[in-house]
């Protein structure tokens, strides 16, 4: 499998002049089924539609077509972090503190490697946690494996959708 870390370095450029942010680079599968995920966000927003990730889509299916950076057969899918996103910068952790998440780290960290709970900012570079079980912890970034936010009302209401317009509009044939 390709690095991640040369297909973000590859990648990025390309997103940012775009005049997106990237989220996430990841590639996953077996076999012959392969799939390299790009997730993106506006930075305004923090969402993106169909056309973002069309956009998105050609601008890097040009560019990994001309540099094949990956050996196997691969599906290219862009998409949105959606409202239950990755948190996968560190300052995903400022942006989204105060809701819920949930946080999985490559050591133990407090006695732990799970924790789930409500994000509470960064100091330098540690996640400021309160762990349901645990309480306070401070988890280092470098230590992240995986986070994400968990579903809440409180992330429902904070992640409007970019335009309703048009939501209660239907047609109804008589």
């Amino acid at each position: 499998m390709a690095d991640i870390a040369e297909l973000t370095a590859l990648i990025e450029p390309e997103v940012k002049a775009l005049g997106f942010d990237l989220v996430r680079v990841k590639l996953f599968g077996s076999g012959d089924e392969h799939t390299l995920q790009i997730m993106a966000e506006r930075p305004d927003t923090k969402q993106l539609v169909i056309e973002d990730c069309a956009t998105i889509s050609r601008r890097l299916s040009d560019l990994l077509d001309e540099v094949d950076p990956i050996e196997e057969a691969y599906r290219l899918e862009v998409s949105s972090p959606g409202i239950d996103r990755p948190l996968t910068r560190l300052h995903d952790f400022m942006e989204w503190a105060g809701h819920e998440a949930k946080i999985s780290t490559t050591e133990i960290v407090s006695g732990r490697k799970s924790f789930r709970g409500s994000l509470n900012g960064v100091e330098g570079d540690d996640i400021q946690f309160h762990d349901n079980k645990a309480g306070d912890v401070a988890i280092p970034f470098a230590l992240v494996g995986d986070a994400k936010l968990i579903l809440t009302d409180a992330l429902i209401s904070a992640s409007m959708p970019l335009s309703s317009d048009g939501a209660d509009e239907f047609e109804t044939e008589e």
